[in-house]
Order: C-alpha cells, then structure tokens, then sequence
C-alpha cells in the first residue's frame, strides 16, 4: 500500500484533523490482542463529511452521519503498542512531541505515515478489559502497578514503601484486571502495604497522582449510548485498572501535558483511552471499530 504524500498531510491547504489511534500487541491468553483487531483496520483510514469523500491509496471511503467542522477530513494512523512497560516509557512520550515521532511498525501490510509536524489533533489509545461494557476511561494513575507486564517484567519502583498506605488496598478496577491476568481472587500479594511503589518516577516528578483527559468523557458517554451499536454497551470509568492500559494512558496524559505548558507550540492535542470486552462478549471486533469511528467522530466535532 502505497504511502500518503507527506504534502498532502502537511501541506499547507486545509490539513485533515490527525488522529493517532493505538491497540495493543499480545498477552497473556490473547495471541492477538481484540484492542488491536478493532483498531488495526482504521489504519490510513479517512473519514470524511462530504457527499463524495477524498481518499488516498486503499484508504476505505467512510460518509459521516453528521459531517465534522468545515467538513474537515479526519486521518487515522493505527501504531501497535507492545504490552511492556519499559516500551511504553520510552515510546509514548515521543507521541506527544513536536514532531511527534512513532518507532517503524514491522507490519508491511500498514504503510508508513509521517506524522504531523504541529502534533497529532487527538492521541486515542484502546485496550482489552473482561466480557462486559465498552469502559470510557477518564483519567490515568501515577502509582500501583503490581502486575507484571508481557515479558515477565515489572513497572519500575519509584519509592520503597507504600507511603501513606498508597495503593496498599486494590481498587475494584484492580481487582477485575488482577483476576482477569491471573485468576487470583484480588487479595494483595504477601507483604501488602510495604510493597514497593511501582509507576512514574524521574521526569514525572510534577505530575499529579491523577491526571484527567480534557474531553467530557461523560458527554461523550450520553452520546454513544443513543447510537448503535453502542447504546447499553457503554459506561464511563474513573479506574483503568493499574495495567498497561492505565500506565500508557498516564503515560500520554502527562507528556501532553508537559508538552504543553513546555510551550513549545504546535496543537493542543487531547488525549483518550477506552478498555474494549474480548471478541463477541458481547460485542464484535467490527461493533467495536464502529464505536472507534464515532468516538473519534465526536471528539473531532467537540
């Protein structure tokens, strides 16, 4: 497939609205994680509000229920994300850069994209969660990662105790992902309140203990329950569950930040995650692309 002209994306017409969406790669039962079977496909994709959308290469041609602004086109780029801790700190911080820089993906099915030079309008990054509802995630956790990652390894430590009894007790979100990743029934593993603090230490030191996406997740919310195939699939969440999917989420949250009050210019991107049910429980992998689609749909709009 052939790659889209970078002045065609940079150029200096009207630029299309710049998404990047991420899933996840492998772990644990799932040898292709249903994050990334939803995502996947939105790849070079652009949507657009006109009766007789532009497109490029094999790019897919998608009308809009409701155009965008201007009817702006929206381009997809879809960037696999390893589930490992050490890749995500050394790799999402670079999504939110000027420019922002991806690491070459080893699929040769999925054409290289440069990214925009101002920054990417929107940074949206999807996950796996247990049988159940679509979970829109609403903000990110600095601190409690316990679980290890898809290579065995563990979130680095940032401080030796649990201080102040901080994320001595699991949240429920927790305890879901506990039990969906190692069958144990939530209980805090031996050693309990003096467990080492794992999460985001040097370079985070500024960074709050939360950090909230600036979208009105809960609008979005109403939204999406009054279209199909969303409706009573959707919630809003306030715990991503202290996995990889929380840890790249505040990851990405706080490095837009950052960048941000760096000022050093470019767009003001925002920044979302939402946890998807495995394949069929009870939604397809094609009914949660089309919750994708309208996510980003909204989110371009507001």
């Amino acid at each position: 497939m052939p790659v889209i002209p970078a002045d065609v994306l940079n150029g200096t017409g009207d630029k299309p609205y710049r998404v990047l969406l991420t899933g996840f790669g492998p772990f644990g039962q799932f040898k292709i994680n249903p994050s990334w079977l939803a995502v996947k496909p939105l790849h070079n994709l652009i949507l657009d509000g006109t009766p007789a959308p532009i497109t490029y290469s094999e790019s897919k041609q998608i009308v809009l229920e409701q155009p965008a602004p201007a009817s702006k086109q929206i381009h997809i780029t879809a960037l696999q994300v390893p589930t490992e801790y050490e890749w995500v700190l050394e790799n999402a911080p670079a999504f939110h850069t000027r420019p922002p820089v991806l690491p070459a993906s080893d699929d040769p099915m999925l054409p290289s994209i440069p990214p925009p030079e101002e920054g990417y309008d929107l940074v949206f990054h999807v996950g796996v969660t247990r049988a159940g509802d679509v979970r829109m995630e609403t903000q990110g956790h600095k601190y409690g990662y316990r679980l290890p990652d898809a290579a065995g390894k563990l979130a680095p430590i940032v401080a030796q105790e649990n201080a102040e009894g901080r994320c001595a007790e699991l949240s429920e979100a927790e305890k879901m992902e506990r039990q969906r990743l190692t069958g144990s029934n939530g209980v805090v593993p031996e050693g309990g309140d003096k467990e080492p603090i794992r999460g985001f230490g040097k370079g985070y030191e500024d960074c709050g203990e939360k950090i909230k996406t600036e979208i009105d997740v809960a609008e979005l919310v109403a939204h999406l329950k009054e279209t199909k195939p969303g409706e009573k699939y959707i919630c809003q969440s306030f715990d991503a569950g202290r996995y990889l999917c929380d840890f790249t989420y505040y990851c990405s949250l706080a490095n837009n930040q950052k960048q941000h009050l760096s000022g050093a210019g470019g767009k003001r991107t925002k920044v979302l995650f939402f946890h998807c049910p495995p394949v069929d429980q009870p939604l397809s992998t094609e009914e949660v692309t089309e919750i994708v689609k309208k996510t980003i749909v909204w989110v371009a709009q507001h």
